[in-house]
């Protein structure tokens, strides 16, 4: 059976349909449209096209574009991709983990801050397992997101624990990649990935050099609020360990973080009722010690992972997009069709 490429009427040739039907253009006519395209540079390129119907060299100077430099993010018109395990790239394009990784944006993603947990969580799930999936190209803007969210940590000096953890899985991922490189496990050359660990090695010590400046003084402090507002502020905390380093600040707020009902509030955001009933511990007078619950059920389950933007996926479209971007849909109701995608879900969607 003869492969089939992009155009299978006749290798060598393009194919443009007009009013009058599909014609036929030589090489040598392609290779005009390409040098009108280079001498047309600066006017309406879209509209030029448009009217000589040059599809072919736009796709391939997207191509080159995107292979010749990585670090330019590749422009997308739609910000959105079709998803489906029964789909060929003769009828919907690719659809892998790294063209997904392309696609939808994540270069931009990052810079607001009610996607940028999701993003991290989901580079740590490619990092301790999807790795070597990703093309070569997908791989290399991965790495290039990595070093745009370490750029934006040291900048804001926020979520400095959360990239570490990052950086650290990450490192013991490609450890353990780069001794089995003899296995082609990972694309590309052995050196190029020695640089790339070199350079996690130098974030890793640029996140633990940052010093957090501290507040003017002559200002109202945390302490100074009423306790309940103190209490207030440590439930908005989801994290335990951030609990326990704002207890060591002050003995005030030490006695705050032993709170039972904060530790107990804590449990259930994170666990469901079976869980926590599994695990609960009792103190010596008797009564549910929540803090050591909740520490005992990290160690023992995964913590239930809030975001406040993800990924949707159209159950009747099949396509994954943002939740604030749009996309062809022809469902009557497409609040009904649309779920939220976890960031494992996400890797699941495109495990076949």
């Amino acid at each position: 059976m003869p492969f089939l490429g992009q155009d299978w009427r006749s290798p060598g040739q393009s194919w443009v349909k007009t009013g009058d039907g599909w014609k036929k253009y030589s090489n040598e006519e392609d290779n005009n449209c390409a040098s009108f395209e280079s001498n047309c540079e600066g006017n309406n390129k879209e509209n030029i096209f448009d009217t000589f119907n040059c599809g072919v060299a736009i796709k391939k100077r997207k191509k080159d574009l995107l292979n010749n430099n990585a670090k330019l993010p590749y422009f997308y018109r739609d910000k959105w991709i079709y998803v489906h395990k029964e789909s060929t790239k003769e009828r919907h394009g690719y659809c892998t983990l790294g063209e997904a990784f392309n696609r939808l944006d994540f270069s931009n993603a990052i810079l607001d801050s009610r996607r940028f947990n999701y993003i991290v969580r989901l580079l740590e799930l490619i990092a301790k397992s999807q790795l070597t999936s990703l093309s070569g190209i997908a791989q290399k803007n991965y790495m290039n997101i990595l070093e745009k969210v370490v750029q934006k940590v040291l900048e804001d000096q926020q979520n400095i624990r959360l990239i570490k953890e990052l950086l650290q899985s990450l490192y013991r991922s490609l450890c353990s990649l780069v001794q089995g490189m003899g296995k082609s496990v990972l694309v590309g050359n052995i050196n190029m990935w020695v640089q790339r660990m070199q350079n996690i090695l130098l974030w890793q010590q640029q996140l633990n050099n940052i010093q957090i400046t501290r507040p003017n003084p002559a200002g109202m402090t945390l302490t100074d609020l009423p306790v309940c507002l103190q209490l207030n502020i440590m439930q908005r905390l989801s994290d335990g360990r951030d609990i326990v380093s704002l207890g060591q600040v002050s003995p005030s707020l030490n006695k705050l973080s032993e709170d039972r009902l904060l530790w107990k509030k804590l449990c259930h955001y994170h666990f469901t009722d079976r869980q926590i009933c599994k695990r609960l511990i009792v103190n010596e007078k008797g009564q549910l010690d929540w803090k050591k619950t909740y520490f005992k059920l990290v160690k023992c389950y995964p913590r239930r992972e809030q975001y406040g933007d993800t990924l949707v996926f159209c159950t009747h479209c099949h396509i994954l997009f943002w939740k604030d971007s749009c996309h062809p849909c022809t469902a009557n109701n497409t609040e009904s069709c649309c779920i939220p995608v976890a960031p494992q879900d996400f890797i699941n969607l495109f495990k076949y």
